[in-house]
């Protein structure tokens, strides 16, 4: 049955069902640029675009792509960037044709990108011009017809930008004998036929990470995507006055939709950064008056252990918050506690273009996912048996919503091992085991896939990594499951220091700590301290890179 507990604590001045808009995410744009053609649409290391010059770039560009490149409707176009202007430009011109955006994560390489490529029908590009070099055998083995290539330094001003920029923004424009050059495309000022989209139009089809498997290609429209953009408007009070600082990768589902979607729908500005620098983000808050900021823990850890932190003026910030892994406890209290701000949790995968729930911002609870987003039916199963199970009872999450994909491309067996139908309804299986309080808030026990079974113990990273964090010393952790001849699996933790306590806390010091704050079967055997942990480019921590190099 379908839990309502939650709505007592919905915010009071919304509505508990939002209607989606049967306009498109093109139109958002096109609406924006109307009513606010002077504002500014984003800073960008010292350069600065109105929405009416963003406009006519994505007209231009759009112009080019169907005029010289034969780009028609339900064309899939490779986006592989990194945040910057023109990945923006590039993915409402590809909406504008009705034709549809992959974004692809930059840190993919060559054989990843033939794999992407081929099973998505590929065969033209848009990509930064440092990968060029991973795209470019591709088009020598006739994969892709075309290949246009951006460099960052076309929008920037170096004369006005904040503080040193990365390098790879400040590269200067190179020439490749085999890539159509970014101002090439834009300059032949080409028209579009008129645009004709439609709500169920695909738009977008973001790939999982693989962490089951081989990727998969999620399908969404511009409704399902529609959904999560209009729902994070409302849900975070955005307004045309709104400054979003974007660090999150745009490629990913929820930097997409709460660092761009949803701030271009309220015509908003845009601070986007395209490499994090904590340094420049506290820089770009002060200068901006930035008021939003979706992250990810590892972000926000990061930004909170700057030692010149307390020499910016952060005020302007309304609303921080993100989603993708958990936010420790101990990270959200010094937040609150530095800053006064509530860090606002949220939970959603690929298959959901990111949100199915959100903490409410007037009543966040840390270490939690928050309660069903707008018109979502979520539910708890038993993994064993499909039966629905109730309060504080941990099981897989499985949801139903507005924002749910409508397939995996072309894979017709994961589509029906995905869903089960529960009450008449298809809901989709996420794959986490989640449990939900008497309030109807739902929190993260963890990946079902990633459980240590300690001598017929179950043991949840996660749950164990909040612990870690209370420890003074402890920056970040990471807990995975490593060999034990006794015990099968025991448990193992990987631990970056706080700087003032390396070398003084030892691995033992650790391990004794641990004994006191869990059960005899939770607490890590193994610690091992490491300077750095190797990151997916949103962020998050690799665990299964860590894992193979377990003792």
């Amino acid at each position: 049955m379908k839990n309502t507990n939650h709505f007592e604590y919905w915010p009071s001045r919304l509505p508990k069902n939002l209607t989606v808009p049967e306009t498109t995410l093109y139109e958002n744009l096109e609406m924006s640029v109307r009513k606010y053609p002077d504002k500014i649409a984003f800073h960008y290391y010292g350069a600065s675009y109105s929405y009416k010059e963003f406009f006519n770039e994505v007209e231009h560009l759009a112009g080019y792509l169907e005029k010289e490149l034969d780009i028609k409707e339900k064309d899939k176009i490779l986006l592989f960037m990194q945040n910057s202007p023109q990945f923006i430009i590039s993915f409402f011109a590809i909406l504008r044709l009705r034709a549809v955006v992959v974004p692809i994560n930059p840190m993919s390489v060559a054989k990843d990108l033939e794999f992407y490529v081929k099973d998505c029908g590929i065969n033209q590009a848009i990509v930064g011009q440092e990968l060029f070099e991973k795209v470019i055998p591709l088009k020598k083995e006739d994969l892709l017809k075309n290949i246009i290539v951006a460099s960052y330094s076309e929008y920037i001003n170096e004369r006005n930008s904040l503080l040193d920029m990365p390098s790879v923004v400040s590269e200067p424009v190179k020439r490749f004998s085999e890539g159509i050059p970014w101002e090439v495309a834009l300059n032949r000022a080409h028209l579009a036929s008129a645009y004709k989209g439609k709500s169920d139009d695909m738009a977008v089809i973001p790939y999982t990470s693989g962490t089951t498997g081989l990727p998969k290609g999620c399908v969404h429209t511009n409704s399902t995507v529609q959904a999560n953009t209009v729902g994070t408007y409302h849900w975070m009070n955005l307004t045309a006055n709104t400054v979003t600082l974007t660090t999150l990768p745009l490629f990913h589902v929820t930097g997409l939709v709460h660092s761009t979607l949803s701030p271009i729908y309220a015509g908003s500005t845009l601070v986007i950064m395209t490499r994090w620098d904590r340094e420049y983000a506290a820089n770009a808050i002060e200068e901006f008056r930035c008021t939003h900021w979706i992250n990810i823990s590892t972000m926000l850890i990061d930004f909170l252990s700057n030692p010149n932190l307390e020499n910016y003026d952060i005020s302007s910030l309304e609303a921080i918050g993100g989603g993708g892994a958990p936010l420790p406890a101990a990270v959200g209290e010094d937040l609150y506690e530095r800053i006064g701000l509530h860090f606002i949790e949220g939970y959603g995968l690929s298959e959901t273009i990111s949100q199915t729930h959100f903490n409410p911002p007037d009543r966040a609870k840390l270490q939690c996912l928050g309660i069903p987003s707008f018109d979502v039916d979520a539910r708890i199963i038993d993994t064993a048996t499909g039966k629905e199970l109730g309060v504080n009872q941990e099981g897989e999450l499985i949801v139903n919503g507005p924002q749910v994909f409508k397939e995996y491309y072309r894979r017709e067996e994961d589509n029906e091992n995905a869903h089960i139908e529960l009450d008449g309804k298809r809901f989709f299986k996420t794959g986490d085991i989640v449990k939900m309080d008497e309030e109807g808030y739902f929190f993260i026990v963890d990946r079902l896939k990633r459980m240590i079974n300690a001598s017929g113990f179950k043991v949840w990273p996660t749950e164990v990594e909040s612990i870690l964090y209370k420890h003074p010393a402890v920056q970040q952790a990471c807990v995975v499951s490593a060999p034990d001849k006794k015990r099968g699996e025991t448990v193992k933790a990987f631990i970056i220091l706080n700087d003032n306590y390396k070398g003084k806390v030892k691995v033992q010091d650790i391990i004794e700590w641990s004994k006191d704050q869990m059960a005899a079967y939770k607490y890590p055997r193994i610690v091992e301290f490491r300077d750095s942990f190797p990151t997916t480019s949103s962020g998050k921590i690799l665990w299964r890179a860590l894992q193979k190099n377990r003792q």
